[in-house]
């Protein structure tokens, strides 16, 4: 790792703070948000098509963009990966967990996982999928979720929420911090 104020070598993985030039360098979390798609009592989930955990299933979801709000990026992720276009209804909670290589603590990124309820914005959504992320998408019976599931730190948990959400008719919520631009 090097110092992104002088370009010099760090001598460990931040939190650190660089020897010639003393810039600090933190290890913060990098945001990131999903939908969870329901639609006719199921929902939906897709099996990434990418490392880490190719081949198990996950919601739609992914890294927010640097001035992106999290409910925007939920959307576009779905549509990027599936081609719905979803409405978020609401908030489901947040889940923090570890992305990339286990073994390599520098590749390895702190997440803050951002989950929100959605519904498709089509009466009769047709799936329409990136096959650059996704091998296959299917829909889910509250009760009979896949056990592969990426990221199971917190997926499973997320997972455990939205069955008691859903099954309790509470998928719908007040989003006071509503993005107020495209651009968030």
């Amino acid at each position: 790792m090097y110092c992104a104020g002088c370009g010099h070598a760090l001598p460990h993985v931040p939190p650190v703070t660089c020897k010639v030039c003393g810039a600090a360098h933190w290890r913060d979390a990098k945001p990131c948000a999903s939908g969870l798609v329901t639609w006719r009592g199921r929902l939906l989930l897709v099996q990434r098509a990418n490392d880490p955990w190719r081949g198990y299933w996950d919601t739609p979801g992914g890294f927010c963009g640097s001035d992106e709000h999290p409910i925007l990026t939920a959307a576009r992720e779905v549509l990027e990966e599936t081609g719905l276009a979803v409405r978020i209804t609401g908030l489901l909670g947040m889940w923090m967990d570890q992305y990339g290589s286990s073994d390599d603590e520098a590749d390895r990124k702190t997440t803050l996982n951002i989950y929100y309820h959605a519904v498709p914005v089509e009466a009769d959504p047709q799936l329409k999928l990136c096959p650059a992320e996704v091998l296959r998408a299917d829909w889910f019976e509250p009760n009979q979720l896949p056990e592969a599931l990426a990221f199971p730190t917190h997926v499973v948990p997320v997972l455990r929420a939205w069955q008691g959400a859903f099954l309790a008719n509470e998928t719908a919520s007040s989003l006071p911090d509503r993005p107020t631009s495209a651009s968030g």
